[in-house]
């Protein structure tokens, strides 16, 4: 498979992923509002900065509300994490490798972007109508997946597609996570009130555990919480479970056993943080702090991904 190809390809379900999880975490935190008026109405910068989009946000907005952090996390064509750009550059790396992808994968995709298109802003939106809009956005890019998952034959290309979405999926889990930490509450109402409570409830639909979750566990703790997100070997979103099988996938595409080592730097990053996380327990991360231990690990996956990019992909001069 060209390189052109295959980063193509990954990048496609790298921006799809991104873009279904900016509606979860704009769409949770609508939620949020409705539940905790009070206290989280003015709660929008927390999304800015656990997503790393502060920067820019700050360069063309000087306030962080509903309206301006909604609008630059979802059509902002200046934010280049935003939900259009994602969508719109998931379109362009389909668009110049439609031969690669199966016809009902750029159907989709191009509808879907077109779709999104229309619409410009969201400002003075009722709730209902901005949960519904950031609904119909994670239902686009759940069938995108479905599409891939029916119609993809499991060769290289499968691989590398699967491989970018889990990389994206464990970074944004850790993301949400993290939300937690940049939200603030009033000193009477922080470790074990009921705000508390309904924020870390909020984490776990964010990533849509919630009903999962409660199924191992009766009641809402935070240490079970961390352990079910981070450590977890069965459940899809959790870090661990999306770093393991990006592992396997990317052993896949080097026909390599996995027994027998990694045979170039992107495996061996990625088995390194494969071996770290597996044999890391919820008492570990505490010890470390939930924030520093989530920030440690996204370096280490971005480490992953830029290894992936020189082996796989980056352009390298022929030797004479």
């Amino acid at each position: 498979m060209l390189s052109r190809v295959a980063n193509s390809i990954y990048w496609i379900n790298r921006y799809i992923e991104r873009a279904e999880n900016y509606a979860r975490f704009v769409s949770v935190n609508l939620n949020l509002t409705l539940d905790a008026p009070g206290i989280m109405t003015a709660q929008w910068e927390p999304l800015l900065i656990a997503t790393a989009d502060n920067y820019g946000f700050f360069e063309h907005y000087s306030v962080a509300d509903r309206d301006t952090v909604i609008d630059y996390m979802t059509f902002d064509k200046r934010n280049p994490n935003s939900i259009y750009s994602c969508l719109a550059n998931a379109r362009e790396n389909a668009r110049t490798i439609r031969e690669s992808i199966t016809k009902e994968m750029w159907e989709h995709i191009n509808i879907f972007y077109l779709k999104i298109s229309e619409t410009q802003s969201a400002r003075n939106w009722e709730v209902e109508q901005l949960l519904q809009f950031f609904e119909e956005i994670k239902e686009g890019c759940q069938l995108f997946f479905g599409i891939i998952d029916s119609t993809v034959t499991r060769n290289e290309g499968f691989h590398f597609g699967r491989l970018g979405r889990l990389l994206e999926r464990a970074d944004k889990t850790s993301r949400f996570l993290d939300v937690r930490y940049f939200t603030l509450l009033p000193d009477d109402q922080a470790m074990g009130s009921p705000q508390e409570l309904l924020i870390w409830t909020s984490v776990l639909k964010s990533v849509s555990a919630f009903n999962m979750y409660r199924q191992q566990h009766r009641v809402i703790n935070p240490s079970h919480i961390v352990d079910f997100l981070v450590l977890d070997k069965s459940f899809p979103r959790s870090i661990f479970y999306c770093v393991r099988q990006a592992e396997l996938s990317l052993y896949q595409i080097s026909g390599r056993d996995l027994t027998s080592g990694y045979s170039n730097l992107a495996e061996k990053e990625m088995t390194r943080l494969r071996h770290e996380i597996e044999f890391t327990e919820v008492g570990d991360i505490f010890k470390k702090g939930l924030h520093p231990y989530l920030d440690e690990f996204q370096i280490k996956n971005n480490t992953a991904a830029a290894e992936i990019f020189n082996t796989y992909f980056d352009l390298k001069p022929v030797e004479a």
